[in-house]
């Protein structure tokens, strides 16, 4: 299993959208690298999710349920999404400033590549933000 984190604008589709609708296709995805995150990902994959803009906060984790096929919303065909699965809200919200406090986190995407909306996480890094956000599972 690999592990991603997935970024969104609460006003434009937040966690409570996420859970209410529990799976839906994570569309909109216009930036090549990040297309391309979405297209490495695999059934059973996990990923953050990221509330950004004024939150800038881990809220949930989300599961792929379906790998990447064309983006309905997308005129291109080279545009993709995956179906994402609501799986938990975190205990613990975990903020992006808490994320750059550690040192361990120094080379995430996230502080790296601060626009990106999807980027992969290390087993490492995941591991460390589920304990700061209390996640078990």
């Amino acid at each position: 299993m690999a592990y991603w984190l997935v970024k969104s604008e609460p006003g434009a589709w937040s966690w409570d959208d996420q859970v209410r609708d529990g799976v839906t296709a994570w569309t909109g995805v216009r930036n090549y690298q990040a297309s391309n995150f979405l297209k490495a990902m695999k059934l059973g994959d996990r990923c953050f999710f990221y509330h950004s803009v004024n939150e800038k906060r881990i809220v949930g984790i989300v599961e792929v349920v379906r790998e990447a096929y064309p983006d309905p919303t997308a005129d291109d065909p080279r545009w993709v999404c995956p179906d994402l699965k609501a799986v938990c809200a975190v205990p613990n919200p975990v903020t992006l400033a808490d994320i750059k406090a550690d040192p361990r986190l120094a080379e995430l995407p996230l502080i790296r590549q601060s626009r990106l909306s999807v980027m992969p996480m290390d087993d490492a890094s995941w591991a460390l933000i589920c304990a700061m956000a209390k996640v078990t599972r």
